[in-house]
């Protein structure tokens, strides 16, 4: 993979995991609402993967540098 498209990629995913891991952090925590329509002990867990899915995809784009 090219430097810059690498670097966007993995700057684009880890960034994403982050956020999507703090405000469901930040929603679990005030027992707010995850998702709309949506039960908590489900919401959480698939909100909690797909951030580490994320962050997993940014760490890997930026191993092929």
């Amino acid at each position: 993979m090219e430097s810059g498209p690498a670097w966007f990629a993995g700057l684009t995913f880890v960034l994403f995991g982050v956020a999507l891991l703090a405000w469901t952090a930040a929603r679990a925590v005030r027992r707010a609402p995850v998702a709309d329509g949506v039960g908590q002990a489900v919401a959480v867990p698939l909100s909690l993967l797909a951030g580490a899915v994320s962050l997993a995809l940014g760490v890997w784009c930026f191993t092929r540098l």
